[in-house]
């Protein structure tokens, strides 16, 4: 949240916020939360098991508590309530295919942030290309360790909003939803768990359909969740009642966005409903500011992606044909915006 009375030490904590961030990050690559998964262990014990040196493992799991991250009781370290739910590998809620990713790959693409803003062009794997000389998502999905790496991930991003999008939104009237881009199926997983009516296809790279399919078979769900495989800017959109963009539109230039839409809007049946949710920008523009960053995660990721806000949203839906658009709060970060074929 933006905060207008920042004296020189609120400058200095916003500044060194990246020794705190690769802080956590780096525990989470150490495995350091899944290993106290297993109870709590003293620091000696803590350090030897992950390998590390004597000389600064002390600080480095003191800063942990100092962050929150760690409880210590004398020299013996614990998670928190909170790590052990979201930051051990082996609890169901794990968070951590996002940090992951954030940490192998992400951070340090956003040294490159200032170059970013002064071309205009992507600062990652892309750097250096022009735009069209590189297929992103080709690449990507290209190397199947990649491909999971980035499903998993996607996952850890979307799981608060999902289980907060199966409780906000009217689901009764609706049969058939699909997800567009639907990486390895948790929004699908999530939605018919908590709705035993709805059965689910997901639309996405041939490449994820294996991906996909174990996904859902994982969780019981395999005879309800179809993958259809295809490209969006070439197929058409499957038919369902209910057609869902998670973290879809914000990877696309304005024209991209409002020609997926427009396919949405010719797949969808009279009545049929749209979903998008993304970390929307306020649209006062100074609020979110998780959502003005992911914006400028598009730029270090992308030729043309951008987040936006409700308001936005809304315009766009309209233009389109929808009605009744509705913007819905699902978490402190993310929100969806609804609309009527």
């Amino acid at each position: 949240m933006a905060d207008d009375s920042r004296g020189p030490d609120g400058i200095l904590e916003l500044a060194t916020g990246f020794m705190a961030a690769k802080t956590l990050l780096s525990a989470v690559e150490l495995g350091l939360f899944s290993r106290l998964g297993n109870g709590p262990v003293t620091g000696d014990r803590l350090r030897d098991e992950l390998g590390l040196a004597k000389r600064s493992a002390r600080d480095f799991f003191d800063a942990l508590v100092s962050l929150g991250m760690l409880e210590r009781h004398g020299d013996t370290y614990a998670n928190t309530p909170d790590t052990a739910r979201y930051l051990d590998r082996a609890s169901p809620d794990y968070l951590g295919g996002w940090l992951e990713m954030l940490n192998e790959r992400l951070y340090g693409f956003w040294g490159q942030l200032t170059t970013g803003l002064r071309t205009g062009l992507p600062q990652n794997e892309a750097a250096g290309r022009q735009p069209g000389e590189t297929d992103f998502f080709g690449e990507l999905y290209s190397d199947p360790q990649r491909l999971r790496d980035f499903q998993r991930a996607m996952s850890g991003l979307s799981a608060r909003s999902v289980d907060a999008l199966a409780q906000a939104v009217d689901w009764r009237g609706y049969r058939t939803v699909c997800d567009v881009g639907s990486a390895q199926g948790a929004l699908l997983a999530g939605l018919l768990t908590a709705h035993p009516q709805l059965r689910g296809v997901g639309f996405d790279l041939p490449a994820v359909g294996p991906v996909l399919t174990e996904y859902v078979r994982e969780r019981g769900l395999a005879d309800r969740v179809d993958f259809v495989p295809g490209d969006f800017f070439t197929d058409p959109l499957p038919r369902a009642e209910v057609l869902i963009f998670g973290h879809i539109l914000h990877d696309w230039d304005l024209p991209t966005k409002r020609m997926l839409l427009e396919k949405a809007y010719e797949a969808l049946p009279e009545g049929g409903m749209v979903v998008l949710y993304e970390t929307l920008i306020d649209d006062e523009r100074r609020v979110n500011t998780a959502g003005l960053l992911m914006s400028l995660n598009m730029l270090i990721e992308t030729p043309g992606g951008f987040d936006y806000t409700g308001a936005d949203a809304v315009r766009w839906l309209t233009d389109t044909g929808f009605h009744n658009p509705r913007v819905v709060p699902l978490t402190a970060r993310e929100s969806a915006v609804t609309a009527i074929r």
